[in-house]
C-alpha cells in the first residue's frame, strides 16, 4: 500500500513538473522566493497597525512570528531529519527526469515541506485573527501557489506539499487558539480595550485582499511580459 502511494505520488510529480514554460518558469521562481513574501508582509503590517493600537497590532505580528517558527521548525528540524525522504531532484530513480529552474535543487531531503507548512500556517492564523469572506479566500490562493510553486520546481512531491500543508493548518490552529487566550487574559487586565478585533469587515481588509490578488495576477503578468 505504502509503496504504490510513493510510485503513485512520484508519478504526480513528474506529471505536473513536466510542463514548463518561460513565463512559468520565472513566475514560481518569484514566488517560491522568501524574499518575495515581503509583497504580501509588509502591507499586511501597515493594515495591521493603521487599524489598531500598536498592541493589538503587535499582538497579531507576534501570532504570526510564532506560527511560522513552530511550522518551520516542525518541518525542518523534526520530519526532515526523521523521515529522510530524498526531494524529487535527489532521488536516485527519477532525479535525472525531473525538470529543473535555473539549476535549483534545494536540499537533500523534502518531507514535509517547509514553505506549505509555513504558508498555510500563517494563512489559517490570520484567516482566524480576520473572519472575512475575500480575505480567506485571496490568503489561501497566495498559500495554494506558493506551495504548487514547490511542485513545478520539481523540489518537492504533492505528497511534501499535503502533510506540509494539513501541518501548517494545525499549527495556524494551535497557535490561534493562544493568540486568542492570551489576548482575553490583556483584556480582563485592561491592557487591551475589551471589544471585538477591530479588522474584521473593515474596507482596509477587503483592499488586502484585492491587493493579494492583484499582486499574483500581476506577478503573472509580468512573468509572462519579459519571459
Amino acid at each position: 500500500m505504502l509503496d504504490s502511494l510513493i510510485d503513485f505520488d512520484k508519478s504526480l510529480l513528474l506529471y505536473c513538473n513536466g510542463y514548463h514554460l518561460p513565463w512559468l518558469d520565472t513566475f514560481f521562481w518569484f514566488i517560491s522566493a522568501r524574499l518575495s513574501n515581503l509583497w504580501v508582509i509588509l502591507p499586511l503590517l501597515l493594515l495591521l497597525f493603521y487599524r489598531a493600537s500598536w498592541k493589538e497590532a503587535l499582538l497579531v505580528v507576534a501570532g504570526v512570528a510564532l506560527t511560522i517558527l513552530l511550522c518551520d521548525q516542525f518541518a525542518s528540524s523534526i520530519c526532515k531529519p526523521i523521515f529522510h525522504r530524498p526531494r524529487p531532484t535527489h532521488d536516485e530513480e527519477i532525479g535525472q527526469l525531473v525538470t529543473l529552474v535555473n539549476n535549483y535543487r534545494g536540499g537533500r531531503y523534502g518531507f514535509i515541506s517547509s514553505h506549505a507548512a509555513n504558508a498555510f500556517g500563517a494563512a489559517v492564523f490570520l484567516i482566524g485573527v480576520f473572519r472575512n469572506r475575500l480575505f480567506t479566500v485571496s490568503i489561501l490562493l497566495w498559500a495554494v501557489i506558493v506551495s504548487y510553486s514547490r511542485i513545478y520546481l520539481g523540489v518537492h512531491y504533492p505528497g511534501d506539499i499535503l502533510a506540509g500543508a494539513l501541518a501548517g493548518v494545525l499549527g495556524g490552529i494551535v497557535i490561534y487558539n493562544v493568540y486568542k487566550w492570551v489576548r482575553r487574559r490583556l483584556q480582563s487586565v485592561g491592557r487591551l480595550p475589551d471589544v471585538d478585533i477591530p479588522y474584521r469587515g473593515s474596507i482596509s481588509v477587503k483592499i488586502f485582499s484585492y491587493y493579494v490578488c492583484l499582486l499574483l495576477v500581476g506577478g503573472a503578468f509580468i512573468s509572462y511580459v519579459i519571459a
